[in-house]
């Protein structure tokens, strides 16, 4: 039994996650969380919103919806680029990613090959359908997203957002407005995203529905490099792969993040800093350092909007290095591409620190031509043409003779130029992104992976203590002598100070103990007749089995203590001998 295997396994009887809808034979891509797996995404979650919201300064979170109009992607290039080869066989008529089908049937990578390079390979090597053995037909590229109409009319497209980002793109002015018009800003989102993927792959590797974590920290790109977070992380080390290393075949390199934009490996310093963000993140999951690596994409791989981006990877059992976030220089191309679209200018304006005096092109529409050659169209052409560079449309009619506004073709007849002196007291740019982007169901596998472990026959789910689904168990002894009595009341009382806290008298105190470490349960508390003659419990520690004896009166400001990070387990109370396992 591999230890995805026993992962798995441990999540459906433990109530983490499993397949979804098993009762009608299940669906691939997708998962249910159960009672602790929703608790221990919740808590990754907000460890995440730690890290990247809560300790950046102008950092904020919102909410955007998960269905957005075709504009939208039309506009973001999700509609052209969204696309994974398929290939179906046309005697069962299921279908493949084309990519991946190629590489399990002939042992070779292509990904990156162009369509007609797949064809000729299915066409040569005479592949044939792994199901059934009938032929294959063609390779095409399916687009990802779920398509669907907003509202009665069919005229009104839809698309599942694949991912958060264009909601925060989309949104960026107001918000932009609402924090004080202050660059850099960090809009971070947390939510369902969609992808209608061919062929998903085992657990929460690759889901049709998911969860993902994004930030994009909106910025000037003449301060691309202007960082004050970076210096207390400059002397990181980590694991990176460029892509000149793994053209050559070679293997990664340690290095500081300092260094390795001194080599150009980084591009700039804000995505620098977000590597060594993440890699605190990712330690703080139970993750050790050297199952972390990164891994800058081949230039094939690169995203339509990326300058450069560089994977989070973990090495998990069975799947080897696994891509949990990644790390895009997006630069200006999806705000660029909604000021095209939408007409609307999200340029950000920058003051200078002196005024200056320029000479300056401007257009002036000559209403005396437009208005009888347009008529009715006039007032629009109008409009749309003083949106325009003045520097541009001169280009255009000097080269070409005409400039196309609103459909309408105008000649130089409707169209006067005069230069005139202007102080000028800043100027106006789209601002660039750096892009931390993960998977919150990539998260909850690897951190149960890193977490299973197994001693003397039993397994023990370490958890780190601030992720833990539950904090306490309280368990009486026995079910008689007053015991559950005083094991109730502390339960309640822990209960109303907010700690995430369970009770249990079902089976030997030994099966209960061994149900709460597989679970992941830090401590356990138990009344036992000792309880009854000077008022204090047993607490035992899930990692180590061992106990410690504490005052009852004392509980919960011990507790509070050891879950706030400020004591350690050897620091609680009084030792204890006695082993109830």
């Amino acid at each position: 039994m591999t230890l995805y295997d026993k992962v798995m396994e441990l999540s459906k009887r433990r109530g983490f996650l499993w397949p979804s809808f098993e009762i009608y034979g299940g669906t691939s891509g997708f998962v249910t969380y159960g009672p602790y797996g929703a608790i221990l995404k919740l808590n990754i979650e907000n460890m995440w919103r730690d890290f990247f919201i809560y300790k950046q300064e102008n950092f904020i979170e919102i909410e955007t919806p998960i269905i957005m109009p075709s504009a939208v992607f039309e506009a973001s290039g999700h509609l052209e680029h969204f696309t994974d080869p398929i290939i179906a066989c046309l005697k069962c008529e299921k279908r493949y990613r084309a990519d991946h089908l190629i590489e399990e049937l002939v042992g070779v990578s292509v990904e990156g090959l162009a369509i007609s390079e797949m064809n000729k390979i299915v066409k040569e090597k005479d592949l044939k359908c792994p199901d059934c053995k009938g032929d294959l037909g063609e390779v095409e590229l399916f687009n990802l997203m779920f398509k669907t109409n907003i509202g009665a009319y069919k005229g009104d497209v839809g698309y599942a957002r694949p991912e958060a980002a264009q909601g925060m793109f989309v949104e960026f002015k107001r918000i932009f407005n609402i924090m004080r018009e202050k660059l850099p800003l960090g809009i971070a989102q947390i939510g369902k995203t969609m992808r209608n993927e061919i062929s998903p792959r085992k657990g929460v590797t690759r889901l049709r529905e998911f969860t993902i974590m994004e930030v994009e920290v909106i910025l000037d790109p003449e301060e691309i490099n202007n960082c004050p977070a970076f210096e207390k992380y400059k002397d990181t080390d980590i694991m990176l792969l460029t892509a000149s290393l793994q053209q050559k075949g070679e293997p990664p390199v340690n290095i500081t993040v300092e260094r390795a934009l001194e080599e150009r490996l980084i591009d700039n310093k804000w995505l620098a800093y977000f590597l060594t963000v993440s890699k605190n993140f990712v330690k703080s999951l139970g993750v050790a350092d050297d199952k972390i690596r990164f891994r800058e994409q081949l230039p094939h791989e690169k995203a339509h909007y990326s300058k450069q981006t560089i994977d989070l990877q973990v090495y998990l059992d069975g799947q080897g290095w696994t891509e949990i976030a990644g790390h895009a220089y997006r630069t200006d191309w999806d705000l660029s591409r909604h000021i095209k679209y939408s007409g609307v200018d999200m340029r950000v304006f920058k003051k200078a620190d002196t005024p200056l005096t320029v000479r300056k092109l401007v257009l002036k529409p000559s209403k005396a031509t437009i208005g009888p050659d347009f008529q009715k169209d006039a007032a629009r052409v109008i409009e749309e043409l003083n949106k325009l560079d003045a520097a541009e449309v001169k280009r255009q009619l000097t080269t070409q003779g005409f400039i196309e506004v609103a459909g309408k073709k105008l000649t130089s007849k409707h169209i006067e130029f005069e230069e005139r002196e202007e102080v000028v007291k800043g100027k106006k740019f789209i601002p660039h992104v750096i892009e931390p982007s993960y998977g919150a169901d990539r998260l909850v596998y690897t951190t149960l992976e890193h977490a299973y472990s197994e001693k003397e026959g039993r397994i023990i789910l370490k958890l780190p203590v601030k992720l833990a689904p539950i904090q306490i168990m309280v368990y009486p002894l026995v079910e008689r002598d007053g015991l559950p009595d005083v094991a109730t009341q502390i339960y309640r009382e822990l209960l109303g100070e907010g700690f995430r806290v369970e009770y249990d008298v079902s089976g030997s105190i030994g099966r209960r103990y061994a149900r709460a470490d597989e679970i992941g349960v830090p401590l356990g508390i138990t009344v036992d007749y000792q309880t009854l003659e000077d008022k204090t419990v047993t607490v035992r520690d899930r990692d180590t089995w061992r106990q410690r004896r504490v005052f009852i009166s004392e509980l919960v400001n011990i507790l509070k203590q050891f879950f706030e990070g400020r004591i350690y387990f050897n620091q609680i109370g009084s030792p204890v001998d006695t082993n109830l396992e």
